[in-house]
C-alpha cells in the first residue's frame, strides 16, 4: 500500500546513517523496504527531502555526541526550511 501527500506525490525521504556496520545493513533494509512500497521516492540531499530519518549509534560517547548533532542538524532543517518530520531510529532511539 503506497503513502502518498495530500497532492499525490511521493514522500520524498533522506537518511543519516550513523555507526557500525550493523546500522548500514539496517538503514538497507529500510529504505529496501521505502522503495518496495512505491510511495516513497529516495533522495541523495536533506534540503531536498519531507522526511528525514536518521539511524543513530551511542554505543561510545563519540557516537553518542554524533547522533544527538545529527539530530539537532537535522531539527534546524524542520524549523527553517520546508521539512515536514524527523524519524530517529538506531542505538540513541532505543535508550
Amino acid at each position: 500500500m503506497a503513502v502518498y501527500m495530500k497532492n499525490n506525490k511521493k514522500i520524498k525521504v533522506g537518511f543519516v546513517s550513523l555507526g557500525c556496520s550493523k546500522n548500514l545493513v539496517d538503514t538497507e533494509r529500510m529504505l529496501s523496504v521505502l522503495d518496495e512500497d512505491g510511495g516513497f521516492e529516495i533522495v541523495a540531499e536533506d534540503f531536498e527531502a519531507d522526511v528525514i530519518i536518521i539511524n543513530t549509534c551511542a554505543f561510545i560517547e563519540e557516537a553518542k555526541q554524533e547522533s544527538i548533532n545529527n539530530v539537532l542538524d537535522i531539527a534546524w532543517l524542520k524549523e527553517n526550511r520546508d521539512l515536514k518530520g524527523i524519524v530517529v531510529t538506531g542505538c540513541l532511539a532505543q535508550r
